[in-house]
């Protein structure tokens, strides 16, 4: 990405598209009846009409005009998915199902965004990427809380099972970087060294929580799950949760640094390890 301009323009698109989709489901929802889970899509629509209005004054004021849709050169990233919400039954959606899909969108928002950063020459561009990232980051601690509520009210129902056993967060980091250690075995030269790079930064956040003296319990279901996937969720959604409610500046500062790299690898292990494991089989 080689431009502020390009990068907004980006940006205004991604958050617009995601507002249409949501509010199309919601007049969806509401055509059948559904009108609790029309109300949820229609807030998070209204939500991504702020996100665009937020993206529009920020051009405004840095370049002096609105979002150009010119400045596009290439297909818009692919981080919104509906994951079927659009056509399934709406008798058998549930809001929890909704803001799930939703929290993985931005999840997927907040790598894309981090990528850009991570990939820019401009010091400007890297600058307004991170703060995108940042942005979106935010967008998946309050769709997680909105979620945890949804959760909790649809498992009082019976709707939702109830998950038993707490673990360590240290002690998950340690078992998820085994578990892309032998996943990385298998797989190819390029996607090794990515698999390969994300078990070493489970060491270091191991060694984080134990520096700082966070012993965040996890609750899971059983035994430890032995899918990267739900291992990575699990720890996400926890750190995300602990820096809703920090000890202290550090500690906050840990967490949000710690919760930032779990939504990047977390949405990486989503659209990539599947595919993965899908071709070694």
């Amino acid at each position: 990405m080689r431009t502020l301009d390009e990068l907004l323009a980006i940006a205004h698109a991604m958050e617009a598209e995601a507002a249409t989709r949501y509010g199309a489901m919601a007049e969806r929802m509401r055509g059948d009846g559904n009108d609790a889970l029309a109300g949820v899509f229609e807030r998070l629509s209204a939500d991504e009409q702020g996100h665009i209005e937020g993206v529009r004054r920020w051009s405004e004021a840095e370049r002096g005009k609105t979002p150009d849709p010119s400045q596009i050169r290439w297909k818009l990233p692919e981080t919104f998915d509906d994951e079927g919400l659009a056509t399934t039954d709406p008798r058998l959606l549930r809001a929890y199902r909704a803001l799930a899909a939703a929290v993985r969108n931005e999840e997927r928002a907040f790598a894309f965004w981090t990528y850009v950063a991570a990939q820019a020459d401009r010091p400007e561009v890297r600058q307004a990427a991170e703060a995108m990232a940042h942005e979106e980051l935010g967008h998946v601690a309050i769709l997680r809380r909105e979620r945890r509520r949804a959760f909790h009210a649809e498992r009082a129902k019976g709707h939702l099972a109830e998950r038993g056993d707490r673990w360590e967060a240290a002690d998950l980091e340690r078992r998820l970087g085994a578990l892309l250690g032998t996943v990385a075995r298998d797989v190819a030269v390029p996607e090794r060294a990515r698999l390969e790079a994300l078990a070493r930064d489970t060491e270091r956040h191991e060694q984080d929580l134990r520096g700082a003296g966070l012993a965040l319990p996890v609750t899971a279901g059983g035994d430890i799950p032995d899918d990267p996937v739900a291992l990575a969720e699990l720890l996400a959604d926890r750190y995300l949760e602990a820096a809703d409610d920090p000890q202290d500046e550090a500690a906050l500062a840990c967490l949000q640094t710690l919760a930032g790299h779990a939504v990047a690898r977390l949405a990486w292990l989503r659209s990539d390890l599947p595919e993965l494991q899908a071709g070694d089989r």
